[in-house]
C-alpha cells in the first residue's frame, strides 16, 4: 500500500484503556507516512512513564521511528488543561501538515479529542476561590452528582479525584457567566477509527498489563517523583496509578489494598472511556469500530478499507 493518502487530513485513533491504540495508529502511520499527535491527557507528563502507558517501543514499526507529538511536554506537578492543549494540537497539527504529512491524532481522552475535532469554544478558566470554598468538604460522589446537573459538559471522563471534580465543576460554573469570551477553533475534515474488544477480554488485559507495570518498577517511578519534591497532593491530582501508588507509598494502602483498589478503578475508567465515545456516536460523530484482537496487518487492512470506503461516500455526496 506503501504511502498512500487519505482524504481526511486528520484520522483519529481511539478507544478505551488497553486495546493497543497506540501500536495500531503507529503501523498505520508506517504506511501512510504519517505522525502521531497524543491524546492522553497525562502524557505529556515527563517521567511519568509506566503510570501513564507511554510505550514508546510501539512508535518503532520495523526500521521506522514513527515521529509523536505532545509526549513529555511538562513536569510533574504542572496543571495541564484542554485549553492549552488545544493551542499545543494545533501547532504541532500545522507542522505537520506544512510538511505535506498525514497527521494521526491517537489516544483515549475523549474531552482532549473533542476539543479539537469539535472546535470547542474554549476559555481559560481561572481559579474560583470562593467555589472551591463552598465546595470543600463534599466527597467525589457529590461532586459528580453537582456536576451531572450542567447542560454541557466539557470534562467528564477524568473526575476521578476529588480535586478533578472540583476542578470540573469550576469551568462549568466559569463557562456559565463568560460564555462571549470563547474564541473560534478551526475545524478539521476527520475519520475516526476505534479500537474495540471484548468486555472480558479488556478486563483479563488492564489486569494483566497492571501486574506487569507494577513488576516493571511503577511503584519506584512515584517514589522517585516524590524523593524530587513533587507533593503528594499533585501526585493524587493525577488520579489512577500516581492516586494510589502514593497512598500506598505513604502507608495509607498495604500491597493487595492497593493492587485490588488500582485495578478496579482502571476497569471503571476504561468504561468511563467507552461511555464517552457512545455519547460521540448517539451525538453524530461516525466512529469505525475495529476489533483489537485481530493481528496488525489485518487491522491496517481493515482501516485502508474504512478509508477507501469514507472517500468514496464523500465524492457521492459531493
Amino acid at each position: 500500500m506503501g504511502n498512500t493518502s487519505t482524504t481526511y487530513p486528520l484520522l483519529v485513533v481511539l478507544g478505551p484503556t488497553a486495546t493497543g491504540k497506540t501500536g495500531f495508529a503507529a503501523a498505520l502511520a508506517a504506511r501512510l507516512g504519517a505522525e502521531i499527535i497524543s491524546a492522553d491527557s497525562r502524557q505529556i507528563y515527563r517521567r511519568m512513564d509506566l503510570g501513564t502507558g507511554k510505550d514508546y517501543a510501539d512508535y518503532q514499526v520495523g526500521d521506522q521511528c514513527i515521529p509523536f507529538h505532545l509526549i513529555d511536554l511538562h513536569e510533574p506537578g504542572y496543571k495541564y488543561n484542554v485549553y492549552e492543549y488545544q493551542k499545543d494540537f494545533l501547532k504541532a497539527y500545522t507542522d505537520i501538515r506544512t510538511r505535506n504529512k498525514q497527521v494521526i491524532l491517537c489516544g483515549g481522552t475523549g474531552l482532549y479529542i473533542e476539543a479539537v475535532t469539535k472546535g470547542y469554544r474554549l476559555i481559560s478558566v481561572p481559579v474560583n476561590q470562593p467555589l472551591r470554598d463552598r465546595l470543600a468538604g463534599k466527597c467525589l460522589e457529590e461532586l459528580e452528582t453537582l456536576l451531572s446537573q450542567y447542560k454541557k459538559l466539557h470534562n467528564q471522563t477524568d473526575t476521578d479525584t476529588v480535586k478533578r471534580a472540583v476542578r470540573a465543576i469550576e469551568i462549568e460554573e466559569y463557562y456559565l457567566t463568560h460564555p462571549q469570551e470563547a474564541t473560534d477553533y478551526p475545524r478539521f475534515e476527520t475519520l475516526y477509527l476505534g479500537m474495540h474488544c471484548p468486555r472480558e477480554i479488556r478486563r483479563e488485559r488492564i489486569t494483566r498489563r497492571l501486574r506487569s507495570r507494577l513488576g516493571e518498577g511503577m511503584i519506584d517511578e512515584v517514589s522517585a517523583l516524590l524523593r524530587e519534591g513533587i507533593t503528594p497532593e499533585d501526585l493524587i491530582y493525577y488520579g489512577l496509578e500516581y492516586k494510589f501508588i502514593t497512598q500506598y507509598l505513604l502507608g495509607e494502602l498495604d500491597y493487595d489494598t492497593l493492587f485490588d483498589k488500582l485495578n478496579v478503578a482502571i476497569h471503571q475508567f476504561a468504561k468511563r472511556q467507552m461511555t464517552w465515545f457512545r455519547k460521540m456516536e448517539r451525538e453524530g460523530t461516525p466512529i469505525h469500530w475495529i476489533d483489537s484482537e485481530q493481528p496488525q496487518e489485518a487491522k491496517v487492512q481493515m482501516a485502508f478499507k474504512i478509508m477507501q470506503e469514507a472517500a468514496l461516500h464523500k465524492e457521492d455526496k459531493q
